[in-house]
């Protein structure tokens, strides 16, 4: 009886872990074209002191521990043209509103 009962506790114990981990890495899953928005904002955002020559010679700000509230406002103001910058809206037209969350997620978070 104890044999069948340690087995049971066992399964049991195994299931628990992988059901653990499975939500752990639902939580850590980013949109899918996360790593490609990503990419697009590290190559500027994430050099200190860039400067842009495109439209005009432009301080590029650094992003990493903004507030994910104003990377969101201002993602959006790009996209819906509230903001000028020809670059940013570009980008920004791509992005869905569940990328503009992840990267004000992840740059939110970043220091």
């Amino acid at each position: 009886m104890n044999t069948i009962l340690s087995a049971l506790i066992g399964i049991a114990l195994a299931f628990g872990t992988g059901a653990a981990a499975a939500q752990a890495k639902k939580q850590d899953k980013k949109p899918a074209g996360f790593e490609n928005a990503h990419a697009l904002c590290i190559g500027c955002h994430g050099i200190p002191g860039y400067k842009t020559a495109f439209p005009e010679v432009y301080h590029v700000p650094k992003i990493a521990g903004q507030q994910p509230g104003y990377i969101i406002n201002a993602l959006k103001a790009y996209k819906s043209g509230e903001r000028s910058h020809p670059s940013m809206r570009g980008i920004a037209a791509s992005l869905s509103d569940e990328d503009m969350k992840a990267l004000a997620d992840f740059y939110g978070a970043a220091k």
